[in-house]
């Protein structure tokens, strides 16, 4: 995936792709975690690049639900949306609702042409709601 991209294979950038496709959804403090966890002495900057890195060449996807620090996630090249959890912040894909991306229409445009639309839906998940119950 790497070199299809032209980017050099290390063993940071392994780390870090191999986390976001691990722990889907994980904020950058996590996928610092189970990338020292493998690698050892990976600093905070060197992880922030390789986010950085492998976002802008496609291969991960930046999100940044409402109320929520930035997370990453390797499913790219769809419009796909989110389901954020109120109570414990769980997140979760959801497909489109409707047709190809990006599967909402504006009612006003303003000239843009439009490749993306983001829908964040909110509740409780299903722990949460029998947790709330009890």
């Amino acid at each position: 995936m790497l070199r299809g991209v032209a980017l050099r294979v290390t063993r940071p950038r392994m780390a870090v792709l191999a986390a976001v496709y691990e722990h889907p959804h994980a904020d950058t403090d996590s996928i610092i975690g189970v990338v020292r966890a493998g690698l050892g002495g990976v600093s905070h900057q060197a992880v922030y690049d390789v986010l950085r890195a492998l976002t802008t060449a496609g291969l991960i996807r930046r999100i940044e639900p409402p109320g929520s620090v930035a997370r990453y996630e390797a499913r790219v090249g769809d419009n796909h949306h989110h389901v954020v959890c109120r109570s414990c912040g769980i997140i979760a894909d959801v497909d489109c609702a409707i047709g190809p991306a990006p599967c909402l229409t504006p009612s006003d445009d303003h000239g843009f042409v439009i490749d993306e639309a983001e829908v964040v839906y909110r509740g409780l998940c299903p722990d949460c709601v029998t947790a709330s119950s009890r």
